[in-house]
């Protein structure tokens, strides 16, 4: 012990010792490493059993002026096929790759996540709530990649301006990281430290090291210049703005966009929506992307967060187009252990909104307190509203992470003033053998309003579940499956008004197969219930107890084919569980080559007993059918250039059934009253090429054509979606210039 506790000294000073720069060019010089910190103690983590990883990998890490190096050494023998597939940035491919994970304050609050493929494609993300993954965000960072007959190495050098770290107070500063490699064809993970993404408590596991304390500072310019023609109005228009990032040490960050494009270089999935919830769309510009992880503030309920970044830019309250963004600006900075962010966007013309919105967090050794206010002044509707946050995440033990949300609105309009509170508890417990518990609790008020900054798919809710998990990862080496996890859930929710919106029971199973595909399946048994959103505000309707059961299998790439495939067969409606609809998607890949792939996605749907809302308190209940293709083809052109189609159909097709009233009981009473049936076509297409002509510089050329027919009559769906081919509400070229200048 003695020994050891003299050699310690010695181990901590070589990591923390200076560091010369390392070349970044896929091969891994000896000399260079010399100093680096050599991690060995790979283990398999997919199937989550420790045990040590199939493949030899070593990884080397040292801290340089430059930035976080890391380096891979991958073994690969003939024996196990390697991909060689060329993969586009923010891939999903089951493809050989290697992820660095890194929380550069150590506090398990935030890290990012580098990945590079064997082919040198690259994946960047944000990691948030121990476990959440944003790819919206893009980083500059550097990588290479080599190979030889025994294997493949990858190199990543992570500037140290990457993101806003606390002040060190010394020569060194402790970060925490996680490395991993994943095999393409096996699926196999193995990692160090032995942490995983499929427990709870992810992020907080990374393995602390300490390094020497670095400092670089950067001002970094892009300004942008586009030129846009609409085909259909005959009209041309150009634009310009620019986006500042400016960090002059560790503990300060400056981001600013002043008349920022936000011109159709990423297309949206298509969406076809009659509920009254919102469709959540998820945000690629770059502003809103840079260093978002400080203003993550989310709760248990399905995407919401308390700022919603397209709210910003969004559809404007006059209900002419979109919202006009003069400028936008975002402080993110920490005094010691207290991280801050100051952001603030404003609109143009009356119908402008102003955002702004205030975050504070605190990290201790175990647990860290945050406080988020966000504000929206929206002068057209003469409203305001002000919602306060406080969000807790607390690790007591190794095996518990318990995480706590309160929320409270205040809106003013046209007067009137309302107010409301909100609160989660959401808390995991690890226990042996593969087992875990998972306890939500969630309250909504009647009056709780967020969505003018932020996004919650509904209020007055009283949600709480059970979940007991177990997962298998000791199958016989015959079994065709690699690992399982089997999941029983519980649930109870009701209004603030005491109705019942559902009890479930919940039972899936999630697998990894020893060929790399992914399999999940699910069944759910819902109780007889009331939706209280259906006629907007007209009264609750009575439905019956209903289920549904849905399967999913992946295939990645065997040869020049993979495929995903979709099952669903559900019941609901007024008729309950006397009749059954269902939904099949299947989508096949053909890979004419290693950088090029061609894809056909067919999607088909029947609903018997679709409840649409007509007005006030009258619904009609169709037979619905929708059919929707989603076709194109990827084309990676080298490591700077990409060609992308994408072409997305949707056909409706809904015949009435019958239309109902709904009477102060909650009952459907059926109705005379003429409801006419529906169909609804929806084109999206786009045509995108992308040129890097530095880190985060690219040259675009985008032509996009799109449409939206609804009509009050009803035809076949094989003929709806030919004539949503004709939709030419939109059809416009862009070209987008835009440069970093790194200062």
């Amino acid at each position: 012990m003695r020994s050891l506790s003299c050699l310690l000294p010695i181990v901590l000073a070589a990591a923390a010792a200076p560091a010369h720069a390392v070349e970044i060019d896929g091969r891994i010089d000896p000399e260079e490493w010399q100093d680096a910190r050599r991690v060995t103690d790979f283990r398999k983590v997919q199937p989550l059993n420790g045990e040590p990883a199939s493949l030899p990998t070593e990884a080397w890490i040292l801290a340089t002026p430059d930035g976080l190096a890391v380096a891979f050494r991958n073994t690969q023998p003939p024996s196990v096929p390697r991909t060689r597939q060329r993969v586009q940035r923010d891939f999903s491919a089951q493809v050989d790759r290697v992820n660095v994970m890194v929380d550069f304050d150590g506090g398990g609050r935030t890290g990012y996540n580098f990945t590079v493929s064997s082919t040198e494609g690259i994946y960047d993300a944000i990691i948030s709530n121990e476990s959440e993954f944003n790819d919206d965000w893009d980083g500059s960072w550097r990588h290479a990649v080599g190979e030889d007959d025994a294997g493949w190495t990858a190199e990543l050098l992570i500037p140290w301006h990457i993101a806003p770290m606390r002040e060190a107070g010394g020569d060194t500063r402790t970060i925490r990281i996680y490395l991993d490699r994943v095999v393409g064809a096996t699926g196999e993970r193995a990692a160090w430290p032995l942490a995983s993404y499929e427990r709870p408590r992810f992020l907080s596991e990374f393995a602390p090291i300490e390094v020497a304390e670095y400092s670089q500072s950067l001002l970094a310019l892009t300004p942008y210049v586009s030129g846009l023609y609409d085909n259909v109005d005959g009209r041309g228009e150009a634009d310009g703005g620019l986006d500042v990032f400016w960090k002059p040490n560790g503990q300060f960050q400056l981001t600013a966009t002043v008349n920022p494009d936000f011109g159709q270089v990423e297309s949206d999935d298509l969406v076809v929506n009659f509920d009254a919830t919102e469709t959540f769309v998820s945000d690629k510009r770059p502003f809103f992307t840079e260093n978002q992880g400080l203003f993550e503030f989310t709760t248990p309920s399905d995407y919401s967060q308390l700022l919603y970044t397209r709210r910003i830019g969004g559809p404007a309250d006059d209900g002419d187009g979109s919202g006009d963004i003069d400028a936008a600006i975002k402080l993110n900075g920490s005094l010691g252990a207290t991280k801050y962010g100051i952001f603030a966007a404003e609109e143009a013309d009356e119908a402008g909104r102003s955002f702004r919105a205030l975050r504070l967090v605190h990290d201790f050794s175990t647990q860290n307190l945050g406080a988020m206010l966000t504000q929206v002044e929206r002068p057209f509707l003469d409203r305001e509203a002000t919602v306060l946050g406080v969000d807790h995440n607390w690790r007591p033990t190794a095996r518990w992470n318990v995480r706590t949300r309160l929320l409270g609105s205040r809106i003013e309009q046209a007067g009137e003033r309302s107010s409301d509170t909100g609160a989660t508890v959401w808390a995991d417990y690890e226990m042996d053998g593969g087992w875990r518990q998972q306890w939500i609790g969630m309250h909504f008020g009647d009056e709780l309003q967020i969505n003018d900054a932020g996004y919650l798919s509904r209020n007055s809710t009283n949600y709480g579940h059970w979940q007991l998990q177990r997962r298998f990862t000791d199958l016989p080496a015959e079994s065709r499956y690699a690992s399982k996890d089997w999941r029983w859930r519980v649930s109870g929710n009701y209004n603030d008004h005491g109705q019942r919106l559902n009890h479930q029971f919940r039972m899936s199973r999630e697998s990894r197969l020893r060929n790399g595909s992914y399999e999940y399946a699910q069944i759910n048994v819902n109780s007889a219930r009331v939706d209280d959103l259906l006629t907007r505000g007209n009264g609750v309707v009575k439905l019956p107890p209903s289920f549904g059961a849905y399967f999913e299998y992946d295939r990645p790439r065997k040869g020049n084919w993979a495929y995903e495939f979709e099952a669903e067969a559900f019941s609901g409606g007024l008729s309950g569980n006397d009749r059954i609809g269902y939904s099949v998607e299947f989508e096949p890949s053909y890979f004419v080559s290693d950088a090029f792939n061609v894809y056909v996605g067919l999607y088909a749907e029947r609903t018997p007993d679709w409840l649409v809302w007509q007005r006030d308190n009258l619904i009609g209940s169709f037979d619905g059918r929708e059919v929707n293709l989603n076709t194109g083809f990827n084309w990676t052109i080298g490591s700077r250039q990409e060609l992308r189609l994408r072409l997305q159909a949707i056909a409706i097709n809904a015949r009435l059934r019958q239309g109902y009233r709904v009477d102060p009981m909650g009952n459907a009473v059926a109705s005379d009253e003429p409801v006419d049936d529906l169909s609804v076509r929806n084109l999206g297409f786009q045509v995108r090429y992308r040129y890097e002509l530095a880190p985060l510089s690219y040259l675009y050329v985008v032509y996009g054509r799109g449409g939206y027919e609804e009509e009050t009559f009803a035809d076949g769906t094989g003929r709806l979606l030919r004539d949503s081919f004709r939709l030419r509400d939109d059809e416009q070229l862009l070209v987008k210039l835009s440069y970093r200048f790194e200062l």
